[in-house]
């Protein structure tokens, strides 16, 4: 900071985020339909004994401008490495990277102007007020004084803590810091927001009012935002979304869609004997052994209709003298889209996790 600087000048802590470096790269912003695009992305860091980890191994992944683009995958699966290489704070070993029409390798100070962050864990200082926080952030982004003190009005009522913007962050709510930390992601207007595990922590309500706001942005403003989570009811309201694991892309497109793939509805059969259980539905449905499993949850199976095979398979059951305690249908979901993918519950733990960023949670 200069503190004898006059009112519309800027700090010199970074340039200002209207900043563009050439006519190609503002040519490449506007005349692109994704606001990120990767190919063969590679992130490898060096282990033990000379050995090296891929966090990343080849990924190719394109998000659309505007849009709400949800990143699945487990720890450790390479959420976290991807956002630092796409918000220029780490260099892939190899392939390359668009985001809001700069390059990650060629331009990585244009990225950075051109990208807002909400971290996993808070970065707020506790000790100064919402407002003192974002009049900070929004100097150190090169922001004049009257702009900054602008945007900091702004963007607390974007995010509806104008009543609050005097009070001490350590008074504020879990939610309330976490929109508070949305609204210092926004103070440089930026083209595409990351938000890293974004609700996590939070109650049923702080979620939903953090993901109200996240809609109102994107409605207002047309930003991209890439969201990783591992809640499955939040990337179903997104636009697209992509599952990696293992610091590979396993599947991406619209939810209806990777749902729809699956195909077949679930079938779930609580009974009096369920390992007989399951090798009497297997004769009545004629399924390979490998397609009804029997687990904690009861046998279960994917058929099509599968309301219409409950009552089959209950009087198969009863005729063998196996009681049915609770029987029931349902279309695939986004867990089963990832267990398709992957073998396994988004949150099952990995017994071989791939190691994310050093010193980063995924």
């Amino acid at each position: 900071m200069q503190p004898h600087a006059g009112a519309d000048a800027p700090a010199q802590a970074a340039p200002a985020p209207t900043a563009r470096t050439s006519p190609d790269s503002a040519h490449d912003a506007a005349g692109t339909a994704y606001a990120i695009s990767t190919r063969g992305l590679v992130k490898t860091y060096p282990g033990p004994d000379g050995t090296a980890t891929r966090a990343l191994r080849g990924l190719d992944l394109d998000v659309h401008r505007g849009e709400t683009f949800a990143f699945l995958g487990p720890n450790g699966a390479g959420k976290s490495t991807t956002i630092a290489l796409l918000c220029a704070l780490a260099r892939p070993t190899s392939g390359r990277a668009t985001v809001a029409g700069a390059d990650v390798l060629t331009e990585p100070d244009l990225v950075r102007r051109r990208v807002g962050m909400l971290f996993q864990h808070s970065a707020l200082d506790p000790d100064l007020t919402a407002e003192q926080n974002l009049h900070i952030h929004a100097r150190l982004y090169g922001l004049s004084r009257r702009d900054a003190r602008r945007r900091t009005a702004e963007t607390l009522e974007a995010v509806d803590l104008g009543d609050r913007s005097r009070a001490l962050v350590r008074t504020l709510s879990g939610g309330m810091r976490r929109r508070l930390e949305l609204a210092r992601g926004l103070l440089h207007a930026p083209e595409v927001l990351f938000l890293d595990e974004p609700t996590t922590g939070l109650d049923p309500h702080a979620r939903a009012q953090v993901w109200q706001h996240l809609r109102a942005l994107r409605d207002r403003q047309g930003s991209t935002l890439f969201v990783t989570t591992h809640y499955l009811e939040e990337a179903e309201h997104c636009d697209r979304l992509a599952i990696i694991d293992g610091g590979r892309l396993v599947a991406q497109g619209a939810p209806a869609a990777l749902k729809a793939a699956i195909g077949d509805d679930r079938v779930v059969l609580r009974t009096s004997d369920d390992a007989q259980a399951r090798r009497i539905v297997r004769e009545a449905t004629a399924s390979p052994d490998a397609a009804v499993t029997a687990d904690a949850e009861g046998v279960w199976l994917r058929v099509p209709d599968g309301s219409a095979w409950i009552p089959r398979l209950c009087a198969a059951l009863a005729g063998r003298g196996i009681s049915v305690h609770a029987a029931s249908a349902a279309p695939p979901t986004l867990d089963d889209v990832f267990f398709h993918h992957t073998g396994r519950s988004i949150n099952a733990a990995r017994p071989d996790r791939t190691p994310d960023a050093p010193g980063s949670t995924p």
